[in-house]
């Protein structure tokens, strides 16, 4: 096989998931290079919104090839991981559009039943997952080989971002967190 390149890969996640996020750069070691948004990294109580949004599209996905999200019981609530995902799926002439997959975490109701409910996953991920040839996939947490596996889904996603379907990026972007119970899901 084929050595697969290393990627900057942007992560995106739900705050509550940090344990997860940590494991999931321990494991893939310095096969990536992270480029996610820090604790502190970004204080929202000061700036609007769309400067948090340009903040975090030109610090930290601007040198990203693929954006993972990981998809944790809540993350479909975040506004920040929307953004995050609307940024990463934009192509500019100073930001280049990410590759995206979405992983699914052990703690997420459907982790491990072979299928990834649209309604629990954030809504712009689910929007790029439909059809024969999607742009984005969701995988569910590797249980062996974590570094070999997600090196491979990392660079699967890279090399579809220029192809086609092109993203759907047409979904109006959060302003504010959803609430509800994280198992209810999104409702149009």
């Amino acid at each position: 096989m084929n050595a697969v390149r290393r990627h900057r890969v942007f992560i995106s996640f739900h705050h509550d998931d940090q344990l997860w996020k940590d494991k999931f750069v321990a494991q893939i070691g310095t096969d990536i290079v992270d480029q996610s948004v820090g604790d502190g990294d970004i204080d929202d109580t000061v700036s609007k919104t769309d400067a948090i949004r340009q903040r975090i599209r030109d610090r930290f996905i601007r040198d990203a090839t693929v954006t993972v999200v990981l998809v944790g019981p809540c993350t479909w609530q975040r506004k920040h991981v929307d953004w995050e995902i609307g940024s990463s799926l934009r192509h500019t002439s100073w930001n280049p559009r990410c590759g995206l997959v979405g992983i699914t975490l052990p703690n997420h109701d459907d982790f491990g039943t072979n299928t990834h409910r649209a309604r629990l996953m954030p809504p712009r991920l689910a929007d790029n997952c439909d059809g024969v040839d999607p742009y984005a996939r969701v995988y569910d947490w590797p249980r062996t080989d974590f570094a070999g596996i997600v090196k491979r889904w990392v660079h699967r996603a890279f090399e579809r971002r220029a192809g086609t379907p092109p993203p759907d990026n047409s979904r109006r972007q959060f302003g504010h967190n959803r609430s509800g119970s994280c198992s209810a899901g999104w409702r149009e």
